[in-house]
């Protein structure tokens, strides 16, 4: 099985050869998402300045051209971006079959010929995003479309000084696809009679569900503009800003996606000369619950907002409540003004103005961090023209099945007692919180206060405890009165045609007089016959028209003060990324000689092409054998999942130096490994095992490496090789910094269980080194490819190999003893605790990771223990996926943050269709269930790389606990009932 697969697709292949010729230019060091921005003293090094130039080459330009090879080029060129490097796509149309993914670098620029000219089709890419930039300081991404990414187009996380200049995300839609034939026709798509109905006639553009969430996508990010930029389609929000400080969009349009513009969670937004139109939704400024922050202050000037009134055709989550019709929406931010826009032929409303009140009812929002309520809202010298004239119906199918957020727009109608039926260019739920003086300032985890705004309204964040109440004294004065304007809202001197100007629907108020009823059918009651069947006419069930009830000037003798305009600082390089070191500078130390049994220490401050030019092992082909200058194998308990690899992990700490023992208890280092020296190079070999031959094929060995960047800070780089055969015969491993697929097939019987697995996968994936920084690059980590697995409750186990194919041979014969006992015994290991007795391996005083797979620990604790391998290193408050808000670290205790009766983020096929990541008793409803149990969509799978096969054994305890452990007395489980409804605003 030496033979290399290739996809169906060339790139692949291509990518190995390629590959090989970019890593003589790779950068020897990343920097990225840990430390600090400034730098620190320079590293010393024993060259001088001259000599120093000569190591490094700076501003390069690499060139990828439409055809065969595209997707071997842009991978080969991505993956070597450093400071004042530019990829450039050429003009024309390109099948990429793989994500463009930058990571951990800074002032980079990714460039087409003009996004009507540049096409980058990732239809068929393995990859759920088309462009990600993540930890990047400094990118502008401009001039090219990015076409059908099965997820989001355009995604930049944790970036600083992010610029998206006249791009374009588009999906084909339900229509023909787009392709190279018609590219040119069918990228401009106007709006002009925009489908209000599922299967009503569009002559424009056909939506889908199946489209990919976000067209543009900054998020947990800060210094963002988006300009002259255009997204077509998206499933959920087309153009969208995300728990992000300063960010502008403007000069932009959003047309047939669910939301068009969407500000969440961010901190000082803009919205600027911007047209939406033909979505169902034109803009949203809200905050939604359980994620990093919380936001604030956001403007809204010079945009039209027009005839959005297309059918909702999200999946689930928030965006699948808005009605199609609607201008704009807010949802509980504070301080938001809108001026000098256009809204016009918007079916529901022009501004819908509503709290989560609404939706959980009220005091029931689950998240106490979040204000359920938007205040200090000004819309003013705005046009607003035919609003409201057709409210779409509610989905009486998802009404039956509990999700009954479809009746909002029914419920405005049959209240509007003006005008019954119909909405307006206003529409306020009437909503506000009364003052809880009973509820104290909420505390930090160590028993502080929060931090605290200029009007004392609390700054939380993720890392803050759920307080026990909301709490919002700082709304109201001595008397316990509202602060008036400040904490209300100012509707003035807009200009408003004929229709209805204004309700307030005053939420479910007087709704329970006939819900009340014995033969109580929401669905007979939610339309305007149903209702007035049965209703005797309480006045206080319908809405008010009082529009004067915002006259700021008119009732305070003052309004709200106009809000800030965003300014976004100039960009400067922190100095914390070294360029890529020169060909010759790598030939160099890779060709170092060195003595039998010595590791090659000077050649690990670059990526040889070769693992043997590291010396790193006594038998340069095999990496199972007992490996040089003391390099101690160690085990894991629970292990990440990979195509059921059997893993061979070996730690080199440098002669001198030791490792500090650094755990999770107390709240201190909960998701961070063992502190290791500078030098220590940690290697991970991945083998497929064949117990009926008595074989085990050896596939890739993948290195971390500890380095100093040039600034001074600590970074890891994470090289990969691939095992294969040279033409002489001997084994060898290359360096495949783009990665490569590989056919593989295993047999054989699982220690832990007895089972026996067998199966086989022609997709087996090493990834690239920008895919291996995704998991191994959090905020509260060393920058690069950080270690993930060797956290001292993972290691707190006696050795044993995973596989006894070396018997008592290599690595196979060595001391099977508590691992961090032989650490400390042996002087590579300090800091560490007593002990205690060690029983069964096990230190007894130490903290420890139980093995997902032993039947006889607790259910609850494997399950934790499987999902802190698996996906806790994305799926933290500082990891990949922090923008999620579905946080499973190891002490974190088990609430809405670890799923239970979570509603997701975002719609797309990554919800699976659901409303919550885990419901209590029913894995069939559950996001997560679905998600680990995909191997193949590149939207809903997860963990998103590492793996081609499901790994059925995890699932089958995933959803054991689910259906048996997952139960009504966790935090937050009540919230899976009745959906998203509005009805639990009535229960009592």
């Amino acid at each position: 099985m030496e033979t290399i697969k290739t996809m169906p697709t060339p790139w692949r292949a291509g990518v190995m050869v390629l590959g090989m010729a970019a890593m003589l230019s790779m950068a020897g060091c990343f920097g990225g998402s840990g430390g600090s921005d400034k730098p620190s003293a320079k590293a010393e090094n024993p060259k001088d300045d001259q000599e120093l130039v000569d190591r490094f080459s700076e501003g390069r330009t690499f060139t990828v051209n439409p055809g065969e090879f595209a997707t071997d080029d842009m991978v080969t060129a991505m993956i070597q971006l450093r400071p004042g490097d530019t990829l450039e796509f050429g003009c024309g149309y390109f099948e990429l079959y793989h994500g463009l993914l930058i990571q951990a670098t800074e002032d980079v620029e990714i460039r087409g010929c003009g996004k009507d000219e540049t096409v980058l089709n990732f239809r068929e890419s393995d990859n759920v995003t088309g462009l990600e930039a993540l930890n990047v300081r400094g990118i502008t991404v401009k001039d090219l479309t990015i076409l059908d990414s099965p997820g989001d187009a355009f995604k930049l996380k944790g970036v600083k000084w992010g610029t998206l200049l006249n791009v374009r995300a588009i999906w084909s839609g339900g229509g023909e696809p787009i392709t190279e034939a018609n590219y040119t026709d069918r990228l401009k798509v106007a709006c002009t009679s925009p489908p209000m109905d599922k299967g009503d006639p569009t002559p424009d553009y056909i939506p889908s569900s199946s489209a990919g969430r976000y067209g543009i996508y900054p998020v947990e990010s800060e210094n963002i503009l988006v300009d002259n930029s255009e997204s077509i389609g998206a499933s959920d929000a087309g153009i969208y800003v995300g728990q992000t400080n300063n960010a502008i969009i403007k000069n932009s349009r959003a047309a047939y996606n669910v939301m068009g513009f969407e500000i969440e969670n961010v901190q000082g937004g803009e919205y600027d000369s911007n047209l939406a139109e033909c979505n169902t939704g034109g803009f949203l400024i809200y905050d939604l619950e359980n994620i990093t922050q919380y936001g604030d202050t956001s403007v809204m000037l010079n945009n039209i907002s027009r005839n959005n009134n297309t059918y909702n055709f999200a999946h689930s989550g928030i965006v699948s409540a808005v009605p199609r019709g609607t201008g704009f929406i807010t949802l509980g931010y504070d301080n938001i003004e809108i001026y000098n826009n256009v809204f016009e032929d918007n079916s529901t409303a022009a501004i819908i103005y509503t709290s989560y009140e609404l939706l959980d009812g009220k005091g029931k929002t689950t998240d106490k961090k979040l204000d359920p309520y938007t205040e200090g809202l000004h819309i003013h010298n705005n046009v607003m023209r035919n609003s409201g004239y057709s409210l779409p119906s509610p989905n009486m199918e998802k009404v039956a099945g509990g999700e009954i957020e479809t009746l909002l727009p029914t419920l405005i109608g049959i209240k509007n007692i003006t005008n019954p039926g119909k909405g307006a260019h206003i529409v306020w739920d009437g909503l506000l919180d009364d003052y809880d003086a009973e509820c104290g300032y909420p505390k930090d985890a160590n028993g502080q206060p929060v931090p605290k705004d200029k009007n004392g309204k609390p700054i939380h964040t993720n890392q803050h405890p759920n307080p026990e109440c909301h709490y919002n004294a700082y709304k109201f004065n001595d008397a316990g009165e509202r602060k008036l304007p400040q904490w209300g809202s100012c509707i003035a001197h807009n200009e408003m045609d004929d229709g209805q100007a204004y309700i307030n629907f005053h939420g479910m108020r007087g709704l329970e007089l006939v819900t009340g009823l014995a033969d109580f059918d929401p669905k007979a009651i939610f339309s305007w016959e149903g209702l007035t069947n049965i209703l005797t006419g309480p006045l206080e069930f319908f809405a008010d028209t009082k529009l004067e009830d915002h006259d700021c000037e008119k009732l305070y003798g003052r309004t709200l003060e106009s809000l800030p305009r965003v300014t976004i600082p100039p960009f400067e390089r922190s100095g914390a990324i070294d360029p890529a070191p020169s060909k010759e500078y790598i030939n160099q130390l890779c060709e170092t000689p060195v003595k039998p049994g010595e590791i090659n220490r000077k050649a690990l401050a670059v990526d040889c092409p070769r693992l043997d030019q590291y010396n790193l092992f006594a038998d340069d082909q095999d990496p199972r054998s007992m490996p040089n200058e003391g390099g101690v194998p160690y085990v894991l308990n629970s292990k990440l999942f990979s195509d059921y690899a059997t893993k061979y992990r070996v730690a080199f700490i440098p002669p001198g130096t030791k490792a500090v023992y650094k755990d999770g208890q107390g709240g201190g280092n909960v998701n961070g490994t063992i502190h290791f020296p500078n030098g220590t190079v940690i290697a991970k070999t991945f083998a497929f095992r064949d117990e009926e031959n008595d074989t085990e094929e050896l596939i890739e060995t993948r290195l971390l490496i500890k380095r100093m960047s040039q600034s001074g800070k600590a970074v890891w780089s994470g090289p990969a090789y691939s095992w294969g055969k040279d033409a002489n015969g001997k084994k060898v491993a290359t360096l495949v910094p783009g990665g490569e697929t590989r056919s593989v097939s295993w047999s054989y019987t699982d220690k832990q269980s007895g089972k026996k697995l067998q199966g086989s996968s022609d997709s087996y994936a090493i990834p690239n080194q920008s895919q291996c920084i995704t998991c191994h690059s959090n905020d509260d980590l060393e920058a690069g490819a950080a270690p993930i697995g060797p956290k001292p409750r993972n290691m707190n186990r006696a050795y044993v190999p995973e596989s006894d194919f070396m018997g008592n041979q290599g690595q196979g014969g060595f001391d099977r003893v508590n691992q961090l006992k032989y650490w400390v015994d042996h002087g590579l290991l300090t800091n560490v605790p007593d002990f205690g007795r060690i029983v069964g391996g096990v230190a007894q005083n130490l903290e420890y990771l139980p093995r997902w797979d032993d039947p006889n620990e607790d259910l609850e604790l494997r399950l934790r223990a499987y999902l802190e391998a698996n996906c806790q290193h994305c799926h933290n408050d500082k990891g990949a996926a922090s923008n999620t808000g579905y946080y499973l670290d190891h002490y974190r205790k088990i609430d809405a943050g670890y799923g239970i009766c979570k509603k997701p983020t975002a719609t797309g096929g990554g919800s699976c269709g659901k409303q919550h990541v885990v419901v209590p008793g029913s894995p069939d409803e559950s996001i997560v269930s679905c998600r680990v149990g995909n191997a193949d969509n590149p939207q809903i799978k997860m963990p998103p790389i590492a793996k081609s096969v499901v790994h059925n054994e995890g699932v089958e305890l995933l959803n054991q606990w689910i259906e048996s452990a997952a139960d009504a007395d966790y935090e937050n489980s009540e919230a899976c009932g009745g959906g998203i409804g509005i009805f639990k605003s009535m229960a009592p």
